[in-house]
């Protein structure tokens, strides 16, 4: 499982995630999933165009099929950077792109190439789910983008804008129990559970949850904020995060090192916490090769 945050401030957009991934199976005689194995040198923060301000966060399924989602990133990547006989139609040029741009092809190798085909006997109630954030500066603009794209019940709607340019912002996905009652002030079962003993209608529990959440939401993320506390910032919630699974029953589903991309309109796309499974000193010509992982 995941946590996966996403933070954009006037400066620039943070990405931050922890490291860990569920192997699980179904049991045989309930067949309800179970948890064989968590391990926690998964790879979910990504540069999607090596020299270019945009990356990307995942969370949900960790492969499809014998691919790691790592995997498939880097070969979307690759599509990306350099023409190809059968693809030479995406390549980003870095000086006329848009994030929605590359938000939409990410979608379409995922979704429509790799997800749709690899599930297509399975029933869409029980197809895994898969998300990603594509943030970043389009070519020539002054404020960074952010769009989520959600896979859920076999199906995905076109990316979609998590805010304005000029607005700010936190989201989180993945295992968001923890961080929701740090920043909502309440468990995002509580809505569920107020419906069962009020009988209240879905269009007043809306309106009374928004009002609810408005009131006891925690405002951590100020606009005008340094790009170095939002890298704070999103450090500490995804620690809070780890700190919570480990000690909440069950296995550990988050876990293992933190990494932390900061996209900044001048600096572009700058690793703060990353993690190798290799020497740097042993590997100097893969070193130059894996800047963008």
């Amino acid at each position: 499982m995941t946590i996966a945050i996403s933070i954009k401030v006037n400066d620039g957009v943070v990405l931050a995630a922890d490291s860990a991934t569920t192997l699980l199976a179904l049991d045989p005689q309930h067949g309800a999933p179970v948890v064989v194995n968590v391990y926690n040198s998964a790879n979910k923060v990504f540069n999607l165009r090596k020299g270019l301000p945009i990356g990307v966060i995942t969370w949900g399924a960790g492969n499809i099929g014998a691919a790691s989602i790592s995997t498939l990133l880097k070969d979307l990547r690759q599509r990306l950077s350099s023409a190809q006989e059968t693809h030479h139609d995406w390549v980003i040029e870095e000086n006329q792109y848009s994030v929605l741009t590359i938000a939409d092809k990410v979608r379409q190798f995922f979704f429509d190439e790799k997800y749709t085909p690899a599930f297509a006997q399975v029933p869409e109630e029980i197809r895994p789910v898969l998300g990603f954030i594509v943030a970043g500066y389009s070519s020539g603009s002054n404020f960074a983008e952010e769009y989520l794209i959600q896979i859920q019940n076999g199906k995905c709607a076109p990316p979609l804008a998590l805010r304005s340019a000029e607005q700010t912002g936190l989201t989180w996905n993945g295992e968001i129990e923890a961080i929701t009652r740090l920043i909502v002030g309440f468990s995002p079962s509580l809505p569920m559970w107020f419906k069962q003993v009020t009988q209240m209608a879905d269009e007043q529990l809306q309106v009374f949850v928004a009002d609810m959440q408005q009131v006891m939401q925690a405002a951590l993320v100020q606009p005008a904020m340094p790009i170095q506390d939002a890298i704070d910032l999103a450090d500490f919630l995804v620690q809070t995060a780890i700190q919570y699974s480990r000690f909440a029953p069950g296995a550990q589903t988050v876990g293992g090192p933190i990494e932390i991309a900061a996209i900044t309109k001048h600096e572009g796309f700058k690793w703060i916490k990353r993690k190798l499974y290799y020497q740097n000193e042993l590997n100097p010509v893969d070193n130059n090769h894996a800047q963008g992982k």
